[in-house]
């Protein structure tokens, strides 16, 4: 939810559960702005909130010109100081996925799990102990959840002809009809399978809106 409307927006979710104290709601609104500011970020929005057992983590994003690929991400624990998660690489990002259990709270914390030896045939093979910083896996899970679960409406955001992803300003919503459809929404996030399209079914596409996953074509994983 974007900052400039969070007052608004806390409320909206209040309904569901979701609620924040008047002095979160309020350090919240100065601190984002501080951040907007500081970083000479065009936009900044609340991501959302991850609760841990010891203390809990709010996320925002702050938003440069292309409205898809620049996005940093930042972190606070007491709704005023804000840091800026750190980036990981592939390797870095599996191994801090594989930590079970809730988040402490506390991003200097350190968590152990055991990685299965490679040799299993061997009987004296011990697994190797993985130590992650929860700050870290931190960056994993949110990057996890915003590759499953970002979406927006078809027509939301257009790409020009510079490849800058931008809102549009046009866009007034979708119909009743239309946003009943799994076809209107998409995966906000760099497209992984469209080029995998034929090209009969990138016939009738749009490039100008239709970069971007339909979440039509996702296939559930199953886990056992």
């Amino acid at each position: 939810m974007d900052a400039d409307g969070l007052h608004l927006s806390l409320d909206y979710l209040g309904s569901s559960g979701v609620i924040l104290s008047t002095e979160q709601k309020a350090s919240l609104q100065n601190s984002l702005l501080l951040l907007k500011n500081r970083e000479k970020f065009a936009s900044v929005e609340l991501w959302g909130k991850i609760t841990g057992i010891q203390g809990e983590y709010f996320i925002a994003q702050g938003i440069g010109n292309d409205k898809l690929s620049d996005r940093k991400c930042h972190y606070s624990t007491d709704c005023r100081k804000w840091a800026q998660l750190p980036k990981l690489d592939d390797s870095a990002r599996a191994r801090a996925l594989k930590v079970e259990g809730r988040f402490m709270g506390d991003a200097s914390y350190e968590a152990e799990y055991i990685e299965p030896p490679v040799n299993s045939s061997d009987p004296h093979a011990t697994g190797q102990t993985v130590v992650v910083r929860e700050e870290d896996r931190l960056t994993a899970v949110v990057d996890a959840i915003s590759h499953d679960v970002a979406v927006a409406p078809r027509g939301a955001y257009i790409k020009n002809p510079q490849e800058v992803v931008l809102r549009n300003r046009s866009f007034r919503g979708l119909s009743i009809a239309e946003a009943s459809n799994l076809n209107s929404y998409f995966h906000f996030r760099p497209a992984e399978e469209l080029d995998k399209k034929s090209l009969i079914q990138k016939a009738n596409l749009d490039k100008a809106i239709d970069f971007l996953d339909c979440i039509e074509d996702d296939i559930p994983h199953v886990i056992s």
